[in-house]
């Protein structure tokens, strides 16, 4: 760490968001006093969010965990008292001896995921300790999993449209994201488009902050949206708006596609969807004769029992119209693999022993406590907040509350999961710790070095996995590594030609560095599907049991145009939990300046579904299912079609209060990659 107590220190974001912006910290006596953003990153440019912004609330929050505690009261009340970091490792390790001794490594699972993007903190140490101790292994498909896989089944490598490129497109269609909130230096590079003749379309299930500034927005019943892109697909070859001379050398399976396509009328898909036939028509031909166009995919609509399928079909569009060529043209749904870094010696998988270690997904956290045999035994829990952004809250909190379950949270807070635990450990924040960061949208890899000390007696990820491997008596050369090994270690890697000329040493005489971009130039050459082309029919998919070619497959949970709720239905609305604009899933829900922007949690209700249920402006109801129920106040809006209730942002739990939105959520696995299907949810409500 450097010795000044005063200046302007280079930082990078580290939270779970695509633009991964480059920061500058501004410290006075040694404490951060101010977040800006660093105008020299050729990306973010020096805007930052309102949430980065007010950084420092977090890192200096009063109630942040400064020292391991233990805890003293019943599981969920929050009750601890503090220990030493030796008593901690020393409870836990002996702890994990007899679990391994009387049920077997297996029964120890962690759980994590990104709430820290630092390559280090998620992919590394953790990683080599438990693969060393043999625990379960966790399946990670809370957020994109199924969308990835359905990318790949279509175009076999995962990266798509860079955002340099993108700029120049003059039609953007915003699938399914709220980019206003998400990735705003998109919508940024959108607006100067915009300024030279560029439109924007929207579509999505709710008239967020994005679809209110699009040229057009399309609403549509939520998961019908690989329908929509079916009908269009339809327009697009009865009409002959394809590039045939595109299709003959780059894809597979055409033929069957232009036949397929037929059962899928805009008259037809206009039921499914409510989309207007007429606009369906409208829609086709504006992203026919308009180039270079550019589809940008959310998150959103991967969250549902057709997720993976959605994003295949929607990443078809572009072979059909040729735009792959197009610079500017093409689609975008992540550039992770870009970036991709040498997973192997980060994470070492030859220390484990049992290479087929049963995998637990982390959607099913609730059923894995409840019900998995053998049993799990102990839950390690860092990075993560799963009490609050695990599907099926009910059952995850039924799990958590076993005497047998030995839990330890390692995090900046007490945290909902953390009023569980047994032994709770406080962790650096990003600013306290040297890690390694990539984009999964732009193509700058950057490097964070310690800008203050850890407060209190906080630990790193890497820290502490390295002394609870100490104390388990690993002896591997892979526990010594400092995080410098590491990330010379991860990006050595010569199977990913974009990381070359990044290294350790770049990054610290620059602070971020891009990738080397020239292999994109073969960008159609280097698809890894079987056929090496694009993969409008694949067989892949086949051989999996799913359809071969794009197809609508109507949600396991939840209603279209076609499939409407009967009188006696139970649960007749259709229930959408998407992010809030001032949190990041369950971070800064904590933070007062942010809670006071959101103020509290709301159900969007349409009137219509108001007036059904004798529901005015904020009144307090209640939204219900056999999972359980949520306790908010409703808005009565018309931002969703009839039939759709929306509440944005996932809210910690006030005292007395029910205001998980995942109470709600289904434990099931969308139909690809083992994603959620957090949105294919149905509910009733309820005025209090």
């Amino acid at each position: 760490m450097k010795d000044e107590l005063n200046g302007v220190f280079p930082a990078v974001c580290p939270l779970d968001c695509p633009d991964t912006c480059g920061l500058l910290l501004h410290k006075e006596q040694g404490r951060i006093v101010k977040v800006t953003g660093n105008p020299e990153h050729p990306i973010t440019r020096g805007a930052i969010c309102n949430k980065v912004r007010n950084m420092t609330e977090r890192v200096y929050h009063p109630e942040r965990l400064l020292y391991p505690m233990k805890r003293v009261g019943a599981k969920g009340e929050g009750r601890f008292e503090r220990i030493s970091w030796e008593e901690a490792i020393d409870e836990i390790a002996g702890r994990y001896r007899q679990i391994i001794d009387e049920h077997g490594s297996e029964s120890i699972l962690p759980y994590s995921f990104y709430g820290n993007m630092g390559i280090l903190s998620v992919d590394g140490m953790d990683r080599r300790f438990f693969n060393r101790l043999g625990s379960s292994r966790l399946g990670q498909g809370i957020c994109n999993a199924a969308g990835n896989t359905g990318w790949k089944y279509t175009m076999g490598f995962g990266g798509g449209t860079s955002p340099e490129s993108a700029i120049k497109a003059k039609l953007f269609i915003v699938w399914g994201g709220n980019i206003v909130s998400t990735n705003m230096h998109m919508l940024t590079m959108i607006e100067q488009a915009r300024k030279d003749g560029a439109k924007l379309v929207v579509i999505d299930v709710h008239r967020n902050r994005t679809a209110q500034r699009a040229d057009w927005f399309i609403p549509l019943h939520p998961g019908t949206d690989s329908a929509l892109a079916l009908g269009m697909m339809n327009v697009l070859f009865s009409r002959g708006w394809t590039d045939e001379a595109f299709l003959a050398e780059y894809t597979v399976g055409a033929e069957e596609l232009r036949e397929h396509v037929k059962a899928y009328p805009p008259e037809r898909v206009s039921a499914i969807t409510g989309v207007p036939a007429e606009d369906i028509v409208k829609l086709a031909e504006l992203y026919a004769t308009t180039s270079p166009a550019y589809i940008h995919i959310g998150n959103g609509l991967q969250h549902h029992d057709n997720g993976g399928m959605t994003v295949r079909t929607i990443v078809c569009l572009p072979a059909l119209t040729g735009q792959w060529l197009v610079e500017g043209g093409g689609a975008f749904k992540t550039n992770g693999p870009y970036g991709n870094m040498n997973a192997d010696a980060l994470e070492r998988p030859e220390l484990r022993s049992n290479p087929g270690a049963r995998l637990v997904s982390m959607n099913q956290l609730g059923e894995a406590l409840l019900e998995l045999e053998p049993k799990i035994r102990s839950l390690f829990v860092y990075c993560s907040n799963p009490a609050v952004v695990a599907p099926d809250t009910t059952k995850v909190e039924q799990g958590l509350m076993r005497e047998d379950l030995f839990t330890v949270v390692h995090d900046l807070f007490l945290t909902d999961t953390a009023k569980y635990a047994d032994i709770v450990l406080p962790a650096t924040s990003s600013f306290e710790n040297t890690d390694l960061y990539s984009s999964y949208w732009h193509h700058y890899v950057q490097l964070q070095e310690p800008v203050i000390p850890p407060q209190g007696e906080s630990k790193s990820n890497v820290e502490m996995f390295k002394l609870l491997a100490q104390a388990l008596g690993f002896e591997e050369d892979a526990f010594q590594d400092t995080e410098e090994d590491m990330i010379r270690q991860a990006l050595d890697y010569e199977a990913n030609p974009y990381l070359d000329g990044v290294s350790l040493e770049a990054l610290k005489a620059q602070r971020f560095v891009k990738l080397n971009m020239e292999p994109q130039r073969q960008y159609l050459r280097r698809l890894n599907t079987p056929s090496g082309k694009i993969e409008l029919l694949s067989e892949r998919m086949a051989a999996a049991g799913l359809p071969a070619l794009p197809t609508y497959v109507p949600l396991k949970e939840g209603y279209d145009g076609e499939r409407r709720p009967g009188p006696l239905a139970k649960y007749p609305l259709m229930f959408i939990s998407p992010p809030n604009h001032s949190f990041l899933n369950s971070t800064f829900s904590n933070v007062e300046k942010l809670t006071r922007v959101e103020k509290e949690p709301l159900l969007q209700i349409h009137p219509e579904d108001a007036v059904q249920r004798g529901i005015a402006d904020s009144d307090p109801v209640t939204v219900f299912n056999d999972r359980g129920r949520y306790e908010v106040k409703a808005q009565v809006t018309d931002k969703a079609l009839p039939g759709v209730v929306v509440s944005q942002g996932l809210w910690w739990e006030g005292e007395g209060g029910r205001q998980r939105a995942n109470r709600l959520t289904a434990d099931r696995l969308a139909d690809m990659g083992g994603g959620a299907t957090f949105f294919s949810t149905v509910v009733e409500v309820k005025r209090q």
